[in-house]
């Protein structure tokens, strides 16, 4: 029978599987938030904000939200969800799924603001609408960038964990069936 620690250990395999899926999940999520921008490189709004970039920003962070939903779905289906580590892992997926989702409507107001500005012709209210541009804009871009670092800390609570197996791997080993008493001369036992 193994010991008791060992049922709460992820295989090492397993392990490794999950932080290159989700080393590889946090790199999209924070390129995204890199990349997609609504400033232009002076910092401001552009005179006429491109509203078809601005949708797309919306459709790509949906699909990179319902991937991080479906690395939460199919790790809460395993049976790793239940160890130690496993709830501390499932908690910070469900915490990126949960962020990650809040980004796709920001960026579609984004673009629905878009589409207004250039309609808009009382000063007051295009400075309004603009800078709603912005905090919807850098809201989306920052629920991305969070959910990005709830997976780095999935990843890094199993790379500890794998620590921990390196470190328990020599005690394991020592561990087995007692050895047998040494036989007597002459084959009696008593």
């Amino acid at each position: 029978m193994k010991p008791d620690f060992q049922r709460d250990l992820i295989p090492r395999d397993d392990a490794l599987h999950l932080i290159g899926a989700l080393n590889a999940m946090k790199d999209k999520l924070h390129d995204a938030a890199q990349r997609w921008e609504l400033l232009d490189e002076n910092g401001h709004v552009p005179a006429a904000p491109s509203y078809t970039a601005l949708l797309q920003h919306a459709t790509d962070a949906q699909d990179l939200s319902r991937e991080v939903l479906r690395l939460a779905d199919a790790f809460a289906r395993s049976p790793h969800h239940t160890t130690w580590t496993g709830r501390t892992v499932l908690k910070q997926l469900a915490t990126a799924a949960t962020i990650s989702s809040h980004a796709a409507p920001h960026f579609t107001e984004t673009a629905e603001a878009a589409l207004t500005l250039p309609r808009t012709t009382n000063p007051t209210d295009r400075h309004y609408l603009t800078n709603r541009m912005v905090i919807d804009h850098a809201s989306a871009r920052a629920f991305l960038r969070r959910a990005s670092e709830s997976l780095r800390d999935a990843a890094k609570e199993l790379d500890d964990h794998l620590g921990v197996q390196r470190f328990l791997a020599p005690l394991t080993r020592r561990e087995g069936p007692p050895e047998p008493p040494p036989s007597r001369p002459g084959g009696l036992h008593r």
